[in-house]
């Protein structure tokens, strides 16, 4: 007969033992695939318990957004930004201000009981910011979403992020990689949080159009798809305010629940993506270790990727676009597909006439 509820016990924010309440264990999360039997809710708990202390490397003093279902991945999705209701008393919150001006709480994922108990609120995917939550407009981590267009091969994404590592290398930064769950990959450096969010965005554009630069026929700062061909599109408004990517260690919300895992740069290319889910992650933590563990162990400057954004200032290069629930931002090109633009409905400055 399948169990109502399970009593987890986790360690909480001050190492001692929490009780965490999981309902409906039994419910299927993620349906059989050719990858793996279902998933249920007690097996997405115990693959945290598995993989907690790395995955609070990146979520553990951090404002989380939470990307939540109903009834499994094929029922709702949602994303709260607030923290659900019913937050432990153990866990905490910080303020967070988006780009509307707004503020608001997010919900702080210190410690595994906090994990468990999100898990149990329906979260599939944590989402981190890049920003410690002493504070939350500076961020501490330079984050790049190499983004394949449809037909682009894994061995493409590789060859691009190849190419990054050595583009942020020598901008004195030390790159990390991870798998994104998806078919891109994700490219991490730990930076001094001296620069709010729109200077890390620059320098970030600025390391993009150098890979550009490097390799015109593979890579793309297009943000309109039709302008994109078959390039894979280095996506610099992943270090946008309120723009997040999934955390390390995280499943995704896709058939046979696959997992955004860390790869030393050695073994990136190695790894079939696809391989590495719920269901095969664990193992592969304990033979392999966790390939970010130094993430953070000396954080890089982006003064010489902000340099690179400067430089083409003086080519002539501008602003990019920003995403659409921003506000317009000064310089900012017409927020219109190109195809769709007609000339002479335009300003200078990307106003509609």
């Amino acid at each position: 007969m399948p169990a109502d509820a399970l009593t987890l016990t986790a360690a909480g924010p001050d190492g001692h033992p929490r009780e965490v309440r999981l309902s409906s264990p039994d419910k299927v999360v993620w349906p059989a695939t050719d990858h793996g039997p279902a998933i249920t809710k007690a097996d997405l708990a115990a693959y945290l318990d598995a993989v907690a202390v790395p995955m609070l490397r990146g979520l553990a003093d951090r404002p989380v957004t939470l990307q939540r279902v109903r009834g499994g991945i094929e029922g709702e999705e949602f994303y709260s930004k607030n923290p659900p209701k019913g937050v432990p008393d153990f866990s905490r919150t910080t303020i967070c201000t988006y780009p509307s001006g707004r503020s608001h709480p997010q919900l702080v994922v210190d410690d595994a009981a906090t994990l468990l108990w999100t898990a149990q609120m329906g979260t599939v995917t944590w989402h981190p910011w890049p920003v410690r939550s002493g504070d939350n407009d500076h961020p501490d981590e330079v984050r790049i979403d190499l983004d394949p267009q449809p037909g682009r091969a894994f061995a493409d994404v590789v060859e691009a992020a190849r190419g990054l590592r050595e583009v942020m290398t020598d901008a004195g930064l030390t790159p990390f990689v991870k798998t994104t769950g998806n078919r891109g990959v994700h490219v991490f450096a730990a930076v001094e949080p001296r620069l709010e969010f729109l200077e890390v965005r620059h320098a970030v554009i600025g390391l993009a159009r150098e890979l550009e630069r490097r390799m015109p026929d593979l890579v793309t700062t297009a943000w309109w798809k039709e302008e994109r061909g078959s390039k894979i599109f280095v996506d610099y408004n992943q270090a946008t305010r309120d723009r997040t990517l999934a955390a390390a260690w995280s499943p995704r919300i896709l058939p046979g629940a696959p997992v955004s895992v860390p790869l030393t740069w050695d073994r990136l290319g190695e790894v079939d993506p696809a391989s590495l889910t719920v269901h095969t992650v664990p193992g592969f933590l304990a033979e392999h270790g966790d390939a970010w563990e130094g993430l953070h162990r000396d954080p890089g400057v982006v003064d010489a990727a902000y340099a690179l954004w400067e430089a083409d200032l003086e080519r002539g290069l501008g602003e990019l676009n920003f995403p659409p629930d921003h506000p317009k931002m000064p310089g900012e090109p017409p927020r219109v597909q190109p195809s769709k633009k007609v000339a002479e409905h335009w300003d200078e400055q990307g106003n509609r006439i």
